[in-house]
């Protein structure tokens, strides 16, 4: 049984998210979505909690995909679960070359640890988080970046931040 974790911050999760998990999902016997408690963004739209509930809602199909919420290092997070690999997800060359810097730290804060690397589908190449958030601020319509199950919520926390 091979258990990979899918970190990130996902916030929001978006359509993108989704079709690395389903993906990572088909290769691995078991993945762990876990949700960040990220120190480079401490003021998220949602608290980590809120993130992996949504993150559940869109899971539900995949018998699986389990939700976390992470703290701390992701070297320690992977030993202390048992997990066998890291799945990160890359739109573009500029997230490998950020993406292969954690994999290198990881490695030699936990050698069993390896990570794989899943290129994002070319319809989410384009698609981010941050960007999902900035559409909506700004009153686009943000359907096709999104997973249905999560949008209306997804909008209304977006639409109605100060």
């Amino acid at each position: 049984m091979i258990h990979a974790v899918y970190p990130g911050s996902f916030d929001p999760v978006t359509r993108g998210h989704m079709d690395i998990i389903t993906r990572a999902a088909g290769m691995f016997d078991r993945l762990t979505v876990a949700v960040a408690r990220n120190l480079n963004k401490p003021s998220g739209s949602f608290t980590a909690e809120e993130r992996a509930a949504l993150l559940c809602r869109c899971t539900e199909n995949l018998p699986n995909v389990t939700v976390d919420v992470c703290d701390g290092l992701l070297a320690d997070y992977v030993r202390k679960t048992g997990a066998d690999v890291v799945v990160k997800g890359l739109r573009a060359m500029s997230d490998f070359e950020q993406e292969f810097q954690q994999a290198l730290i990881n490695k030699k804060l936990n050698p069993e640890m390896e990570t794989v690397f899943i290129c994002s589908s070319v319809e989410y190449t384009y698609l981010s988080s941050s960007m999902v958030k900035q559409v909506g601020t700004l009153g686009g319509d943000i359907s096709d970046f999104v997973p249905a199950e999560v949008k209306d919520e997804i909008i209304h926390r977006i639409t109605n931040r100060t």
